[in-house]
């Protein structure tokens, strides 16, 4: 068990959020691609509610915009770690960074093909 998982109950509940905040935080004033996000997501989540979709298509395009968050979310932390080992070039390092772009990049088309597929 781990030192640092001390608390429990409500205690625990309220630092993993104030936790989840710092997280939301960094990642809004450090990266610029998480900015990037949350604009599209501030267009495309209202967008859904003028749209005349059902309230199932209307999740899943909604859905798939939280998830390209998360993934944005995911990936700057894999970045984030690999910068604190080093930041000294390495093949490893770079398989890492460019798996988690890929993530990123396979999440977008994913956006790109819910919204193509149940808006045409």
């Amino acid at each position: 068990m781990s030192p640092f998982k001390g608390q429990t109950g409500l205690k625990r509940i309220l630092n993993a959020s104030g936790y989840s905040l710092d997280g939301l935080r960094a990642a809004f004033t450090g990266e610029a691609a998480f900015r990037q996000l949350v604009l599209l997501n501030v267009v495309l989540v209202p967008l859904t509610f003028f749209l005349n979709v059902s309230r199932v298509e209307q999740a899943l395009l909604i859905a798939v915009c939280l998830l390209a968050l998360i993934v944005e979310l995911l990936n700057s932390a894999v970045e984030a770690a690999i910068d604190r080992i080093s930041l000294e070039l390495h093949p490893l390092s770079k398989n890492a960074k460019d798996m988690g772009s890929a993530a990123q990049f396979v999440a977008l088309s994913m956006i790109a093909l819910v919204w193509a597929v149940i808006l045409f």
